[in-house]
């Protein structure tokens, strides 16, 4: 079988030419179009190079710009860190100093140039009772007029740089404080101020009268003893030639008899012109002056005897008697006699102690209650002294019918310079010396039970030895 056989029609000779010029017009503009496509596909594929290649640089500016954003991140982040750490330490730093300056006793306040407090401790809190709160930013003579803070005193202290101190006493109703106040000129070169420390000196000052009320009652003590000695020897002679008359004045006696009759003397009659002027009576008043005399003068050299304030055993009930004895001439006013009326448990023991410590508390005492009773105009002015033993301790009780003390005097009459006395009668510390006697030095109790219109009555414990 044959293949079908593919009959061309050649065209005619007129349509050669033009079909030629239109193939080789088509090969053309097929040759340009083909290479319009490749140099597309080559300025195409350049520009997606160059994209990338921009993409690229791109890619690394953005992860360069990221990296330098994560560095200056980071940084920043520390530069929070540090500076939240540095204030926290202020914080911490400040509340330290702070919980310093309120730890301490002094009252601490700072205060600018103008004297507006800037800083109010807790001590000044507690003391003043003004809260920080209220006292900042207000000027210190409006917190404090009673001190003698003054702005000028503040700006003196500033100007000459160095510290100005002074002391003040304050006294209420019912005590007496003292203060020592100083300014000190606030070291700084970008602000003016100053800082003022006030102390209460009160126990210093309670404690250097104390010393020398002890160092008074130590002079005492010599000055005693030396009048003492000084009255004993012509007292003694007084007493001697008292003595010598009344035995050469006694009837009794034979050897005047005999020196009467080598006179030619009738010696009774001279005896009987003695009674009758009474001659023996004020003999017997000169003999019993002077022995009360002689008696004082003892007490004196025994309260003097022992000035270094030794102990050793004390029989209580002399000590009481010899107390009385040594200011009995005390004890009147107005022209009443105040009755002192004893009371002594029998027997006493001893008692370890300093005598002329104890003395000093019962002559502080005596006194105390005879000024009490005169104020009172008692009619029947009585002291009672008592003394008895009682769970191993030997018990003085001094009590008197005088007008007694309100429990707000009976709550501060141990303390240094409380006095319900006039101005100038009094300083306030005996009470507190016969307190630190037997509460420091003889490890006692010194106590008071009083009443308005009820007179007072001291109770003193003093410890026993043990057998």
């Amino acid at each position: 079988m044959k293949s079908p056989t593919l009959i061309t029609q050649l065209p005619n000779n007129d349509s050669i030419p033009w079909m030629g010029i239109v193939v080789i017009l088509l090969l053309v503009l097929q040759t340009l179009l083909i290479i319009g496509l490749q140099r597309s596909r080559l300025s195409n594929k350049r520009a997606r190079k160059a994209l990338k290649e921009s993409q690229k640089v791109l890619e690394d500016k953005i992860l360069e710009r990221t990296e330098s954003l994560h560095t200056t991140n980071n940084l920043l982040v520390d530069e929070v860190a540090r500076h939240e750490q540095t204030g926290r330490q202020l914080r911490e730093t400040k509340l330290y100093l702070q919980s310093m300056i309120n730890s301490m006793p002094s009252i601490i306040i700072g205060v600018s140039a103008k004297g507006e407090v800037t800083h109010w401790n807790a001590a000044a809190e507690n003391t003043f009772e003004i809260f920080s709160n209220e006292a900042l930013g207000k000027n210190i003579t409006d917190l404090l007029p009673l001190f003698p803070v003054t702005v000028d005193s503040i700006k003196n202290s500033i100007r000459n740089g160095e510290p100005y101190s002074t002391q003040h006493t304050q006294s209420d109703d019912e005590k007496k404080c003292y203060f020592e106040i100083t300014i000190y000129p606030l070291i700084s070169s970008t602000q003016q101020g100053a800082v003022i420390r006030i102390d209460d000196v009160t126990m210093k000052v309670t404690i250097e009268n104390l010393m020398i009320q002890n160092e008074k009652m130590y002079s005492l003590g010599e000055v005693a003893a030396g009048i003492a000695h000084e009255i004993n020897n012509p007292l003694s002679v007084i007493l001697q030639n008292v003595q010598n008359i009344s035995r050469r004045t006694d009837i009794n006696f034979s050897t005047n008899h005999t020196h009467a009759n080598q006179l030619n003397l009738d010696f009774q009659q001279v005896h009987t012109y003695l009674q009758t002027r009474e001659i023996p009576k004020m003999l017997d008043s000169i003999r019993e002056a002077g022995e009360r005399s002689a008696t004082i003068v003892r007490n004196m050299l025994e309260f003097s005897h022992n000035s270094q304030r030794k102990t050793s055993l004390v029989e209580i009930q002399h000590l009481i008697e010899q107390t009385i004895n040594l200011s009995q001439s005390n004890y009147s006013y107005s022209g009443h006699k105040v009755n002192i009326v004893t009371e002594f448990e029998s027997p006493l023991p001893p008692v370890h102690a300093s005598a002329p410590e104890l003395q000093q508390v019962l002559l502080n005492l005596l006194r105390n209650a005879k000024q009490a009773l005169a104020s009172s105009g008692e009619e029947n002015p009585s002291i009672w002294i008592k003394t008895y033993t009682q769970d191993q301790h030997l018990v003085i009780e001094v009590q008197d019918n005088g007008p007694g003390m309100t429990d707000t005097v009976r709550k501060h009459i141990f303390e240094p310079f409380f006095t319900t006395k006039e101005l100038g009668s009094g300083t306030g510390l005996g009470l507190s010396v016969s307190y630190f006697i037997i509460t420091e030095r003889h490890q006692g109790t010194i106590d008071v039970k009083t009443a308005p219109g009820k007179g007072c009555s001291f109770i003193i414990r003093l410890p026993l030895q043990q057998a």
